[in-house]
């Protein structure tokens, strides 16, 4: 099946029946879709290792990393992370969706990928970010104090005190403090770190063993109230099957009779709706 398109840098196919594109990343998001669907098709068709299925897969990366750069730009105001870095992680992100995804799910692939690559950089902020949101001068003052401390610490072979360390970054020493203090929101501690042990007792007695607990319905809270506008937006049949499914939990052969629709339908618009709030739910800022 030969494809010849000059304006989206498709050429001849070789073997035939998969397209050579020799430029990916130049073709446009609508062609993406559509090229997608085919290499998909074809992947599947292909054994895993051999060139023709490495040239496939490594297409679908490269035709689809405007959503890696579409979901990256949601998180540029987030101050933590370069963008270069961001781009990478969502770029693993669209892998695995590329590897996890079939085409049987009757799902189009951009709604497949979006929330892997969003989950992929969200992760990346959750796991190299500050614990607590401490200001963007305290964290370049983190950085600078660190050196400093290194440096007076090598020059007197001990640690420098607050006032040497103002004296040498020209500050007042309650900047000095404040930014040590500051320093201490990067990493947060566990709540596995023994303190100590119980009186008359050999049992360890950890921070966790003091602190109040989360409540889990809290997590919950926030989801149904990112969730809320968005089952507004929802056209009047759609919201009455979501309430009817997940509100009255009835079953989807009782949705389908209450609407006049056959089950198999009330499952595919289920699966579509769900997907779409997934999406949002996870695109916003």
């Amino acid at each position: 099946m030969p494809i010849t398109s000059t304006k989206s840098g498709v050429v001849d196919s070789t073997p035939p029946w998969l397209p050579w594109i020799e430029d990916p990343w130049k073709v446009a998001p609508k062609d993406a879709r559509e090229l997608s669907s085919l290499f998909f098709e074809r992947l599947q068709m292909l054994e895993e290792g051999t060139p023709d299925h490495q040239y496939a897969r490594n297409t679908l990366i490269e035709m689809n990393l405007s959503l890696v750069h579409f979901s990256a730009k949601r998180f540029r105001n987030r101050g933590s992370g370069e963008m270069e870095d961001i781009i990478q992680v969502g770029t693993v992100g669209l892998i695995k969706a590329i590897d996890r995804f079939e085409l049987s799910r009757e799902v189009e692939f951009t709604s497949f990928a979006i929330p892997y690559i969003v989950g992929e950089i969200k992760r990346f902020f959750r796991d190299s970010t500050w614990a607590v949101h401490v200001p963007r001068r305290l964290q370049e003052l983190r950085v600078t104090l660190a050196k400093t401390r290194e440096e007076l610490s090598g020059r007197l072979d001990r640690d420098p005190t607050v006032a040497e360390l103002a004296k040498h970054l020209d500050l007042v020493e309650e900047e000095v403090i404040e930014g040590l203090i500051a320093a201490n929101g990067y990493t947060a501690g566990s709540l596995d770190l023994p303190i100590g042990t119980e009186p008359n007792s050999a049992e360890t007695v950890t921070y966790g063993d003091i602190k109040g607990d989360i409540d889990p319905a809290m997590e919950l809270v926030e989801d149904l109230h990112a969730l809320a506008p968005l089952l507004a937006e929802l056209d009047d049949r759609d919201r009455e099957i979501v309430t009817m499914r997940f509100g009255q939990e009835m079953t989807q052969a009782q949705i389908g009779e209450h609407l006049g629709i056959s089950q198999m339908h009330v499952s595919r618009l289920l699966k579509r709706l769900l997907t779409q709030l997934r999406v949002a739910m996870l695109t916003q800022h």
